[in-house]
């Protein structure tokens, strides 16, 4: 019984130490290296989330990871993130308005999902694009796709 206390207050200090000392919490890079575009012009518009309601655009997540790069950039690098369960949404704005130009619904300009997850009527769900992030740092391949 005289014990208990002292090992309760050891956990106790093991449980804030690393608040106290200014430690971070574990993270891990997300690196994804793009293959497949078509042409080297334009510029890569990329974006990192955990949050399945928020993909694939990234919209409403204040915590996703967004990247605007020249299409001659790879690989992309998202930098550290905490552990847990993240997708990733390309896409090769050729003409760099920002967007994702269409023609009657249809891409006119590329995209990709990680786990190159198929976009059949519509991007994929959150589910089937997400990859687990561990200690480990991630580095995925993700395909650029054209519809014209």
């Amino acid at each position: 019984m005289q014990n208990r206390p002292r090992s309760l207050g050891a956990l106790t200090l093991l449980a804030v130490l690393p608040a106290i000392s200014g430690a971070a919490l574990p993270s891990t890079d997300v690196v994804a290296s793009v293959t497949g575009l078509r042409s080297t012009r334009g510029q890569i518009l990329a974006c990192l989330t955990a949050r399945p309601e928020a993909f694939p655009g990234c919209d409403n997540d204040p915590d996703a990871r967004r990247l605007t790069v020249p299409a001659t950039t790879s690989p992309l690098r998202f930098g550290s993130v905490r552990e847990g369960r993240y997708a990733v949404a390309l896409i090769h704005d050729e003409n760099g308005n920002g967007k994702l130009d269409k023609h009657l619904m249809i891409p006119r300009e590329g995209f990709g999902f990680s786990q190159d997850a198929p976009a059949v009527m519509g991007p994929p769900r959150f589910s089937s694009a997400s990859f687990p992030v561990g200690a480990a740092d991630e580095h995925l391949s993700i395909k650029m796709r054209y519809m014209f």
